[in-house]
């Protein structure tokens, strides 16, 4: 992991870890729990740490990028019955690593954070669906929330207070389709993870049929300092509508792969500076802005584009999850497309029928122009099929899949066509 020691840029979930100091103790040494003791304490309205989520400006962690304090202010807090809070940790789409490092080096954040959510929504029982693929940070976890509820962090009366939460981890089966909250919560269930038809959503109807909140680990794990430092400050960390800091998880073609937490609104050159520059040396190419399933970005226009939701919309892509994939001029674009569909193709569950039989297409015949099979039709057709899953599906995974696959036809057009006429590839030093 990399985190960042630099005094312009201050990181706050991921600041002085070294994968040591993860203790209760440690966490509460640097400030820990405050927030939620002096809530619970003061008897804090859960209307007003609302308000104080919404003048943060923090928006959802996981992709969606929607604003965390107004999807809170949908929970019913009268509600009668039990209501749920979920942590979604599923991380599964290439290029993406943050949550795993948030709970193996600072869990209590996300603990607090999951705690002070449920005060606020009048919760009193969460899950934390961890990715099936990782193990030693769902261990980790597990013994995280065995250090709270001994403090009286967690479970009954906490704090000394009336507030109530019971927090669990729950390990998935490392579906990527699981990623999607109301496929997460089927699986939650013990069925299939098959999305769900939306509306109802989860707010209403959620796990177990109840009302139920649904955030990123990224989005719990912030919620701590923004109690602790005003939301309104916060937010002027970051740039209007896009506050605070967020997790990079750069990889690829660079010399320092890994986490870094930056400012939303810093511009990807400082990123890519930060992470030592283009490995060897090489030129920059392209750039996936938000994980896999974003679209590709030519490198000189990323090059000139700051790190938040709305530049990285402008530019074409989106911010997604903040997972950065950067490839140099080595790169071949239609095998990089290649691997790409065909993890699409692979982690479609087959629900919906332009999905389970789009992807399949996508895949074969991007795998054809590759292996010199290619005819000059196939490039209209691909943007023809990926047009006919997308906005076709139950869930966004049919536009995962058919973005990329529009993205590297349209911007690597050339490259493509070279495939095709001459059966081979244009970039002969790829490897």
């Amino acid at each position: 992991m990399t985190s960042l020691h630099n005094r312009h840029i201050k990181p706050l979930i991921l600041a002085g870890l070294d994968g040591k100091n993860w203790h209760l103790q440690d966490y509460v040494a640097r400030g820990g729990y405050e927030s939620l003791k002096r809530i619970l304490s003061e008897k804090i309205p859960p209307e007003q740490v609302i308000a104080e989520l919404k003048a943060s400006s923090l928006r959802g962690r996981g992709g969606a990028g929607f604003p965390t304090g107004l999807k809170w202010s949908f929970m019913p807090r009268q509600f009668p019955g039990q209501k749920y809070l979920v942590c979604n940790t599923d991380e599964g789409e290439p290029g993406t690593f943050k949550d795993r490092d948030i709970i193996r080096y600072n869990p209590h954040a996300l603990i607090e954070g999951m705690a002070i959510g449920a005060y606020a929504m009048g919760i009193s029982v969460g899950y934390n669906y961890i990715h099936g693929e990782i193990f030693a940070e769902y261990d980790r976890f597990e013994e995280a929330i065995e250090e709270a509820r001994a403090a009286g962090m967690l479970g009954n009366n906490i704090a000394g207070s009336e507030f109530n939460f019971q927090l669990h981890a729950f390990h998935g089966y490392g579906a990527y389709i699981c990623g999607e909250e109301t496929a997460l919560l089927e699986s939650l269930e013990g069925k299939k993870g098959q999305p769900r038809f939306k509306p109802p959503f989860p707010a209403s109807f959620g796990l177990y049929g109840k009302p139920t909140t649904i955030n990123n680990t990224e989005t719990f794990a912030a919620v701590p300092f923004i109690l602790a430092m005003g939301g309104e400050n916060y937010a002027a960390l970051g740039k209007p509508n896009n506050g605070g800091t967020k997790i990079f998880s750069i990889s690829g073609d660079v010399e320092r792969p890994g986490n870094y937490e930056i400012p939303l609104g810093t511009p990807f050159a400082t990123l890519l500076e930060l992470a030592g520059g283009m490995r060897g040396g090489k030129k920059i190419k392209a750039v996936i802005p938000g994980g896999s399933s974003a679209p590709v970005i030519v490198g000189d226009v990323m090059m000139n584009t700051d790190l938040d939701y709305d530049s990285i919309a402008k530019a074409g892509s989106m911010l997604g999850s903040g997972a950065v994939i950067v490839m140099d001029e080595t790169r071949c674009m239609v095998k990089s497309l290649e691997r790409l569909s065909y993890f699409y193709f692979e982690e479609s569950c087959g629900q919906c029928t332009p999905c389970r039989e789009g992807t399949g297409w996508l895949y074969r015949m991007v795998h054809r122009i590759e292996h010199g099979q290619g005819r000059p039709e196939d490039l209209d057709m691909l943007n023809a099929i990926a047009d006919n899953i997308q906005g076709k599906t139950i869930c966004a995974l049919g536009d995962a899949a058919a973005m990329p696959v529009r993205a590297f036809v349209k911007n690597f057009r050339e490259e493509f066509e070279y495939h095709i006429e001459h059966k081979h590839c244009l970039v002969p030093t790829y490897m």
